[in-house]
Formats: C-alpha cells, sequence, structure tokens
C-alpha cells in the first residue's frame, strides 16, 4: 500500500483574510523514475478532472511506482466558488477579464544563453540545471516583483512552480458540452495513442499562456536551440533514449467532456486511460492498462475552428459529437419565432466542407455571433 501525502498550499487571500488554500497529493515510489503532475478544476465550472484525480488515488494506492505523482484537484478556489444563481461562472477572473488557463509564465529569452552554456554537458546536468532556471524565475516571480501579482497570477505561479518539477504535465479540463479530445504538442504524437481519447489536437511550438504551454515549450526550444548547435537533446520516448538518462517531457491539456458535471463511473474509466499512459512512460510497474481500440481522429490547432451564430435565436444543436459530418449536412437549427407568420422560422446551419464536431456552446439561446461549434475542419486518422 503506497502512502499518500497531503499538505495545504495557501495560494492568496481574500478581502476578508480569509486564505485561499488548495490541497496537494503525493505518492512516491521507490524506484527512480519520471515525476508526474496533475491538476484539476483551473477553471470553475471544470468540475469532472476532480473526479478522475479521486479515482486516480484510489488506483495508485495500491501500484508499484517509479518516480512520484503530484495530485492537485480544486486548482483554483476562486474559479471553483465563483457561482452565479445555479451557473459555475469560473473561467475567467472577475476581476481582470483574463482566462484563469492564460497566466502561466515562460520567457524565450532564456533559450539561446543557456543552450550556449550547456552545450557540452550531459542530458542529466542539462535536465537539472534548465529546471533550476525555470524555478528560480517562477520564484522571481512570486517573491521579488515590487509591483504585485494580479490574484490570477499568483495562483497560476504557484502551480506552475509543482508543474516544473515534473518530467509529465496533465492539466485536466472539460469544455461546455463536449467530447472527450486532448491537446498535445506535435512532438508527442506517439503518447496520444495511449490514451483512450478519440480525438487529438496538435499544437505547435508557440506558447500563449496555457499550462502545458508553459511546461513543455521551454523544453522544445531548447530541444531546437540544441539541434541548431548541433546537439541532439530528445524530449520524447523514442528507440533512441530508453535508457536510465533519458529526458521525458511530456505535457497535455485533457479535457473529459462536458462541463457542470461529474460522473464516477465515468472518472474510473478516464483514470484508467491516464494509467495506460503513465505506464507506457514506465511510472508504474504493470502490465494491466492498455488502450483501448479506437479510431483516434487528428487535427492541427490551426485547423481547429470555431462556428459563430450568423443571427441570434435559439438553437437545436443537431451534428453528433466526434463523428464525421459531411459537407452540407446540418450540425444546427436556428429557431426565431419572431419570424413565425410573416417569415421563416427556421434557418439550417451547414458547412461545404466535412469537419468533426468536438464541442458546442452550452445554452440554446445565442446572439449573432455567438460560438456555436468547434470543429475540426481538417483530419486526419490517427
Amino acid at each position: 500500500m503506497n502512502l499518500i501525502s497531503k499538505e495545504v498550499m495557501h495560494v492568496g487571500e481574500m478581502a476578508s483574510g480569509a486564505a485561499l488554500t488548495v490541497p496537494v497529493y503525493r505518492i512516491k515510489g521507490k524506484q527512480r523514475g519520471p515525476d508526474v503532475y496533475i491538476q484539476a478544476n483551473m477553471h470553475g465550472a471544470e468540475v469532472q478532472g476532480n473526479a478522475v484525480i479521486f479515482q486516480l488515488l484510489e488506483q495508485l494506492k495500491t501500484l508499484e511506482l517509479n518516480g512520484s505523482i503530484t495530485l492537485v484537484p480544486y486548482a483554483n478556489p476562486v474559479a471553483c466558488n465563483h457561482k452565479n444563481g445555479e451557473y459555475t461562472l469560473g473561467r475567467f477572473d472577475p476581476i481582470t477579464g483574463v482566462n484563469w488557463n492564460r497566466m502561466y509564465h515562460f520567457d524565450e529569452n532564456i533559450i539561446e544563453p543557456f543552450a550556449q552554456a550547456y552545450l557540452t554537458e550531459s542530458a542529466v546536468e542539462i535536465e537539472r540545471a534548465f529546471k533550476a532556471l525555470m524555478l528560480e524565475q517562477i520564484s522571481q516571480k512570486l517573491n521579488h516583483n515590487i509591483y504585485g501579482l494580479t490574484t490570477g497570477q499568483r495562483i497560476a505561479f504557484q502551480l506552475q512552480r509543482l508543474a516544473h518539477q515534473a518530467d509529465i504535465v496533465l492539466d485536466l479540463h472539460t469544455g461546455p458540452i463536449s467530447s472527450k479530445h486532448l491537446y498535445c504538442p506535435e512532438y508527442a504524437q506517439v503518447s496520444a495513442k495511449y490514451f483512450d481519447i478519440p480525438h487529438v489536437l496538435f499544437i505547435p511550438n508557440g506558447f500563449d499562456g496555457a499550462l502545458d504551454e508553459a511546461t513543455f515549450c521551454p523544453w522544445w526550444c531548447l530541444q531546437l536551440k540544441f539541434a541548431e548547435l548541433g546537439r541532439d537533446f530528445p524530449i520524447t520516448k523514442t528507440d533512441a533514449n530508453q535508457g536510465k538518462d533519458a529526458v521525458i517531457k511530456e505535457s497535455f491539456t485533457v479535457e473529459l467532456g462536458s462541463q457542470e458535471q461529474i460522473d464516477l463511473d465515468v472518472a474510473h474509466d478516464d483514470a484508467l486511460g491516464i494509467l495506460s499512459y503513465l505506464q507506457y512512460q514506465g511510472v508504474i510497474n504493470s502490465h494491466d492498462y492498455h488502450p483501448k481500440v479506437m479510431i483516434r481522429y487528428s487535427c492541427m490547432l490551426e485547423n481547429y475552428k470555431a462556428l459563430y451564430s450568423p443571427m441570434g435565436g435559439m438553437v437545436d444543436y443537431l451534428a453528433e459529437f466526434g463523428q464525421p459530418l459531411s459537407a452540407g449536412e446540418p450540425l444546427a437549427r436556428i429557431l426565431r419565432m419572431d419570424n413565425y407568420g410573416d417569415g421563416d422560422p427556421l434557418h439550417y446551419i451547414s458547412l461545404d466542407h466535412s469537419v468533426i464536431p468536438i464541442l458546442h456552446f452550452a445554452s440554446a439561446s445565442v446572439n449573432q455571433g455567438t460560438e456555436l461549434y468547434k470543429v475540426f475542419s481538417k483530419y486526419s486518422v490517427l
């Protein structure tokens, strides 16, 4: 039986002086191996990840581990408690209006001088020193910023400090009304097949403030800079880097379905899919976890398109998630009762090319210009 330790991390204070805290669970294996960081519920309504962390903890109690696993449910205590009536709003900081998952830090200016200084060092020394550099940058942000930080930045940087200590980072999210999908860095395409997720978005090496980018972009940029300088520095699992000193650096945003709901049985299946990936990476000593046989569709991030409503009205969402929709087939129809009797009350929305619908807006009531769907506009079988 593995020992699961718990601490409470102080991430801020409310106007009343009450502490904002986040629970942090840790499990340490007996053997050396990759360190893993998993967090959930950075956005307030995206609660299924907490159920997945519960199911992971239940499984991990009895599994033989290599390395360590850190799990953080309720990662954002402000967003978790940002209610308006029966709805949880917490996608944006209510004070600044910034998306909670766009406040992490990466300064690309650190890459070139570091690569020049460590060009001939061992992979182990490079990994140790670069990790220390990123942690020092976060420490400077947290402790030595004379102008202070926003509430969201203070929470994000403390979570990022935990994530930078890991080799593998999983940020658990959900969509509004959504199918399961995975945001995966382009260099980690092989790893995507070990999750039980049928839709994969491949992300380029561009930082836009999200946690997955903040933890894979630095290593990817370093790998590319080393390549420019004639040094091979692989950061994903290949036949060439299977030894003890292999450097594995992978980060994913795992979208677990729809917001504002949890399902513990589905969460159990989601946990098994994550364990399949962790087994592949050598984090758990087991042969019991295997990815499900399924058709997996992939799409480049640039081809992940939002469809906006051409008019206001009441939307009947028609398209089935996750399956190719032929050109001309309707995604939705919009009801305009104000046109009844002297106009057309029903308007069908379709596209002139095949797409795969991934998620849609949570409400049936939309203004003109509201995002109706997000779709894979160009896709292939992974």
